[in-house]
């Protein structure tokens, strides 16, 4: 399988559609040294984004948050969207946005003078856990923590908050795991490295408060789809002991979409009828 720098296709690129294998920037980024940069991941079916939208609109959001305001409306974010998957041919793909500061006349942790670039990239992406999609994924528990959100502004997708991540499912596949399970500072259940997490006990859905993580779109859209099933929510903090009394648990994310997990670390969960449902009411909602 080839690598992301060496394919054929195009990326868009600050106005421009650019041949792939041409679409880099200066080693003086920086991005690339102080992690300044902010990103969606939205996936396209048959042809529509779905909720490509809000997507652009919390990119927007993301970069105001991290100081560092992204030249473009939510509209025209969403025509480059449009007009990079044309150009590739692709009517159902993973499409990802990213703005950065790019190379400027600062290269120390200020960066006013830096300009704020914007591209976008897409491709053909199946399921992103492979076939624990459809048996249940088995997650370690992270040692790492989110953070609180007086250190850095949690509601921002941005690119230096994924780090804890990179290294918790890199510990988590050394153990054969498809990924981990994160506490936050407080000691709570939190989220998985990309992810976010919901348990099922008698019936009614439990899913931690989304207070020191992303509030994922994937996340309040599945809320949205209990509720019109007339199936109680409880948004709350979740304390670790309480993982032995839960019947089922599942992921969401634009990547993950929702996936059943079987496992999170000696803690066992059924891939039941209501996890189920949700998963094939959401593939149905996306392709609507």
């Amino acid at each position: 399988m080839t690598g992301y720098d060496d394919r054929d296709g195009f990326i868009w690129m600050d106005g421009k559609l650019v041949e792939w294998r041409s679409a880099n920037v200066h080693i003086l980024t920086h991005a690339l040294h102080y992690a300044s940069a902010v990103f969606e991941g939205e996936r396209c079916y048959n042809g529509k984004i779905f909720k490509g939208h809000e997507h652009s609109v919390r990119l927007l959001k993301s970069g105001e948050l991290l100081d560092m305001p992204i030249p473009y409306t939510a509209e025209e974010i969403d025509a480059a969207k449009e007009a990079t998957l044309k150009a590739n041919g692709l009517t159902d793909a993973y499409i990802r946005a990213i703005a950065w500061r790019g190379a400027g006349p600062d290269m120390g942790v200020a960066s006013l003078q830096n300009p704020v670039k914007l591209a976008v990239a897409c491709w053909t992406w199946g399921s992103y856990y492979g076939d624990a999609k459809f048996k249940g994924a088995k997650l370690d528990i992270a040692k790492w923590k989110r953070p609180s959100p007086e250190t850095i502004p949690s509601e921002a997708k941005a690119a230096g908050l994924y780090m804890i991540c990179t290294m918790s499912k890199h510990a988590a596949q050394a153990k054969g795991c498809s990924d981990a399970m994160m506490f936050d500072y407080r000691g709570y259940v939190a989220e998985a490295t990309g992810a976010n997490i919901f348990f099922v006990k008698d019936g009614e859905v439990h899913t931690p408060k989304a207070d020191c993580f992303l509030n994922g779109l994937t996340r309040q859209t599945v809320i949205g789809m209990l509720k019109d099933m007339q199936i109680k929510v409880h948004e709350r903090h979740i304390m670790p002991e309480e993982l032995e009394g839960f019947e089922q648990c599942w992921l969401t994310g634009t990547a993950a979409e929702v996936t059943p997990v079987g496992q999170i670390g000696d803690y066992n969960f059924e891939v039941g009828d209501l996890t189920r449902r949700v998963a094939t009411e959401y593939e149905r909602l996306v392709r609507a």
